[in-house]
């Protein structure tokens, strides 16, 4: 697919939710010091929950989770470093330390000294670094959820799956484009049941992507190993899609093992799941602030 119907296929998302997205959950960049900004999004009051998302995604693929919330929590998503307006980090290859770091960055500018943290996929990488029980940060992160975290090709026996992995996204990247990348990539995000909004929002946060950042994005996936840093210092959940195809369930099982929970399965989700079953993942996470 070129880039011209690549561009054709993303026109799909209604202009209404992009108007309810800038109403909702409007972004903002936040300085965090050395020139650096975080572009974040934010509704609601109340605890802070603080959303990471994954390497093809954005603060914005937060919508829904955001607004059912808002009512009982003050839900902030970053941009990742490189992603949307937020700054790239100064490696080329950062580790999830440095991405770390800019979030620690981030939660000392807005004042926030205790949260639950929630990654999803490649930002489960950042948020169990955070977390770690000798991290800074251990002691603001309240509660830990990890959804459908990506495990990272850091340990050395994935030495063969990591040069495969880094080739062929950066292939793809190369190939494609991002738009071509978003057009070609995403429905694999969700499972096969997933409503037309919830694929148009997927595709469409992909089609936001920065080169630069994405770039970074797959050196961190490379180079990390999630199941070093943990269990956390502090109660975590994991669950996963029960439909995910990127990060299975069976993936997935052996972080939870590793924390010594369970695997909560989100029923008819694939990975994407906080796109494609908002309600689940929210009710999740309001037991976890009732916990």
């Amino acid at each position: 697919m070129n880039d011209a119907t690549a561009t054709h296929a993303l026109s799909a998302l209604p202009a209404s939710e992009l108007a309810l997205l800038e109403a909702r959950f409007p972004a903002r960049a936040v300085p965090v010091g050395g020139g650096a900004v975080v572009s974040v999004r934010e509704c609601g009051a109340g605890p802070a929950i603080v959303c990471l998302h994954g390497i093809g995604s954005g603060a914005a693929s937060w919508l829904s989770v955001a607004s059912l919330l808002a009512p009982q929590a003050r839900v902030i998503a970053w941009d990742a470093p490189g992603y949307g307006a937020s700054t790239p980090l100064a490696p080329a290859a950062p580790s999830a330390a440095d991405y770390a770091q800019q979030l620690h960055g981030l939660l000392d500018a807005l004042d926030i000294q205790s949260c639950v943290l929630v990654g999803h996929s490649l930002g489960a990488i950042t948020a169990g670094c955070a977390a770690r029980k000798d991290s800074a940060l251990a002691s603001r992160i309240r509660r830990l959820v990890l959804v459908s975290p990506a495990a990272g090709y850091g340990a050395p026996q994935r030495e063969e799956a990591r040069r495969k992995v880094r080739a062929e996204r950066l292939a793809t990247l190369d190939e494609l484009g991002i738009a071509g990348m978003a057009a070609k990539r995403a429905g694999r995000l969700v499972s096969g049941n997933a409503c037309e909004r919830a694929r148009q929002w997927v595709q469409w946060n992909m089609a936001q992507l920065n080169e630069g950042g994405y770039r970074q994005a797959v050196e961190l996936l490379c180079s990390a190993d999630l199941l070093a840093d943990l269990p956390p210092a502090m109660p975590v959940r994991v669950a996963c899609g029960a439909l995910d195809a990127v990060t299975t369930p069976e993936a997935c099982a052996e972080v939870a093992r590793r924390c010594g929970v369970p695997l909560e399965p989100i029923a008819d989700a694939g990975h994407a799941s906080y796109v494609e079953q908002p309600q689940a993942v929210a009710a999740l996470l309001r037991e976890v602030l009732a916990a």
